[in-house]
């Protein structure tokens, strides 16, 4: 596998309609907002959910693409058993078997290697500071989420029948969003990537997720949601040739039209290519 030698930043735009991309558990798993600007926010957690789900039905659990954080995992279980392979028993030293298990899960582990791991529970396995780091997503314009009563024809026990004299009605809620656009950042280290072994193919892998992970991950209750533009910043260099802000900026999303949004065909989306520094390349993926 080939190792990388540039420095990525990355524009992520994604869109939700009719749906919840993000309860907030703490909020009766409403849609997450900001509540001094109304803008919908999708954590960099939920979004990392969704690659690793991509990545596990992909890849299959293919030697060194096994998934760390998956669900109903035991991660003190996984963590110890890398201390059973042969290049960490060999190891005389307590820190030089830290750092053999932490290479093991390195190339386990592709989340490992891709967004980094805590480690240090259970054996011990040292901490992992990932090359894909991944910021808050949030919407171009204030969204106004809707709730809506929703009615099951049944009951869950007998107890609930009889009290209903057979009726069998089940009351809920459910929260969605009409329409919003989503924008997420991303920075990706090559300096990082030495560290962990995470590759050129590994890369490959992970923009393949974005461009796909929506279409393996449906839920009636995240309604319609597809990656709509996922725009790269490559540079020639291992450190970059520009600040990550800068580049972002020559991104510009604006409202095509005076209506309330509720679709992409709303928004419009230019890149400024006549102000690309040397040294950066400029691809849309999506």
């Amino acid at each position: 596998m080939s190792e990388l030698k540039n420095r990525f930043d990355f524009i992520y735009v994604f869109d939700v309609q009719d749906g919840n991309p993000n309860g907030d558990p703490d909020a009766g798993n409403l849609p997450r907002v900001d509540a001094e600007t109304g803008q919908g926010l999708v954590t960099d957690v939920c979004l990392k959910r969704k690659v690793r789900n991509y990545v596990q039905i992909a890849k299959e659990f293919a030697e060194g693409f096994d998934i760390f954080i998956k669900e109903k995992a035991v991660l003190n279980t996984l963590i110890d058993a890398s201390y059973a392979e042969n290049d960490v028993v060999n190891k005389d030293k307590d820190v030089d078997k830290r750092e053999a298990a932490r290479e093991v899960m390195c190339r386990k582990y592709y989340d490992i290697r891709t967004f980094g791991a805590v480690m240090s529970t259970g054996k011990n396995a040292g901490q992992v500071r990932g090359p894909i780091q991944l910021t808050f997503a949030r919407s171009i314009d204030p969204i106004a989420y809707a709730e809506h009563s929703i009615t099951r024809m049944a009951v869950a026990t007998e107890k609930e029948a009889e009290k209903q004299g057979g009726d069998n009605r089940t009351m809920g809620r459910k929260s969605t969003v009409p329409y919003g656009l989503y924008v997420c950042h991303g920075f990706i280290s090559a300096n990082l990537a030495k560290q962990t072994g995470f590759s050129d193919e590994d890369l490959q892998l992970f923009w393949e997720a974005l461009k796909n992970m929506f279409d393996v991950d449906r839920s009636a209750a995240r309604g319609l949601m597809s990656a709509v533009k996922l725009i790269v910043f490559k540079h020639d260099s291992v450190l970059g040739n520009a600040p990550a802000n800068k580049l972002f900026d020559l991104v510009k999303i604006t409202k095509a039209t005076n209506n309330v949004p509720r679709s992409i065909s709303d928004y419009e989306f230019n890149i400024d290519f006549d102000k690309v520094p040397a040294g950066v390349t400029v691809d849309e993926l999506i």
